[in-house]
């Protein structure tokens, strides 16, 4: 992205391109895997503080990461795969500032139905399917807050899991928005790619300092 902005010649080859996003698909979905891992994390932080270090052991929070990271690199080779078969179109214009699948798929020449397909499947996985594990372990994490007495101890359990929560908003808010203004040709369609592709992770280190 860098150097077709310093660039005078705004081209990528299809390797490239395929190749840039690998790995924005395969990070992306990583992400989402490990935002679903720490709403876990923080409901058993809140519920059981006492038995914290023995349930979230380092044994379980290794195996929940390379989990992570491995689900999205699968799901990733597997779509990339597919979309190294097909043919492009040349010189054709990508409406980002990084290569989106979504994007490659309406400038293939080809029958892209089984691309879109897989690709919906891994979405709604990804994004749906950790969104719903977030929602039912807030659920749980707001009922435990609840059950709390003192004022100053949910103010407590409730920063416990701020940053996360404001993690969580900014990147599927970002994402969703960016989906469902994928089908208009103006500068919201990059905008909101990039919010969710650079902004939010650069915010991550500030939001979980904090």
């Amino acid at each position: 992205m860098l150097e077709n902005l310093l660039s005078e010649s705004k081209t990528i080859f299809v390797e490239s391109c395929l190749a840039q996003a690998f790995f924005v698909f395969a990070t992306r979905g990583t992400e989402t895997c490990l935002l679903a891992v720490m709403a876990y994390d923080c409901y058993v932080a809140i519920s059981s503080p006492l038995l914290y270090g023995q349930v979230m052991n380092n044994q379980l929070c290794i195996g929940l990461v390379w989990g992570s990271w491995g689900l999205a690199f699968v799901d990733a080779v597997i779509n990339i795969l597919l979309a190294v078969n097909l043919d492009y179109c040349e010189d054709q214009t990508i409406p980002h500032f990084s290569c989106e699948l979504s994007s490659l798929f309406r400038l293939s020449c080809s029958d892209t139905s089984t691309n879109f397909t897989l690709l919906l499947c891994s979405s709604v996985f990804r994004y749906f399917g950790t969104l719903i594990l977030i929602f039912f372990s807030y659920i749980c994490i707001v009922s435990t807050i609840l059950s709390i007495s003192s004022t100053s101890g949910r103010s407590k359990a409730f920063s416990t899991c701020s940053s996360h929560l404001t993690a969580v908003i900014l990147f599927y808010g970002s994402g969703f928005l960016s989906y469902l203004f994928a089908n208009l040709r103006f500068l919201l369609e990059m905008i909101f790619p990039l919010q969710y592709s650079v902004i939010t992770p650069m915010l991550n280190p500030l939001i979980y300092s904090l």
